[in-house]
């Protein structure tokens, strides 16, 4: 079923929306909840949120695309999730080293106070990931999205670990850089 039609069964409320979602959308949320919660139950249950947390959002939302807005939705639910879980065991896993490796790179939470500060950041990002090489986009996008191991981001684009850190090396400076230039305060 085309996303334009499943958008359409949310906006008319008809429990079809979460079959039809869980059809098309249901391993590719399971696979982003995997790979943080590294656990088959959590990450079903997580899943599940996801269709709840998009029944909520839609309507008043129209997401375009469909898979993003689901993607968002399972990552947000699984980082807070796995955030819940190791509050009292710091550090440790990919999440952890993930996110404090853009620590460097990205605002405070403090220092993004407005609405229209937040969208800024977020045209700012994505605007420099389309200007990177796809290459390194696309390993960038894996850590920091997906948060893939370097391990595994090495094992599926068939490129050596050294050469993935490296990239994400590079390219955490040059985001770092480019907000700068922005006037987005580090």
């Amino acid at each position: 079923m085309e996303d334009t039609n499943i958008i359409e069964l949310y906006w008319a409320r008809s429990e079809r929306a979460i079959s039809e979602t869980a059809q098309k959308y249901g391993s590719y949320c399971r696979s982003i909840a995997r790979r943080i919660l590294r656990s088959e139950q959590d990450s079903e249950e997580c899943v599940n949120d996801t269709y709840l947390g998009a029944w909520r959002a839609i309507p008043p939302n129209r997401p375009d695309p469909l898979s993003t807005f689901l993607g968002r939705i399972t990552r947000n639910l699984a980082l807070n999730r796995w955030k819940q879980s190791h509050a009292e065991k710091r550090g440790g896993g990919e999440p952890a080293l993930a996110l404090e490796e853009l620590r460097e790179c990205l605002p405070a939470p403090g220092g993004v106070e407005t609405a229209l500060e937040e969208i800024a950041l977020t045209d700012a990002l994505d605007r420099f990931l389309r200007s990177l090489p796809p290459e390194p986009q696309r390993f960038f996008v894996q850590r920091y999205w997906y948060l893939c191991s370097i391990r595994e981001i090495s094992a599926l684009c068939g490129v050596s670990e050294g050469k993935v850190k490296m990239s994400l090396l590079r390219s955490r400076r040059a985001l770092q850089a480019f907000l700068e230039q922005e006037g987005i305060s580090i």
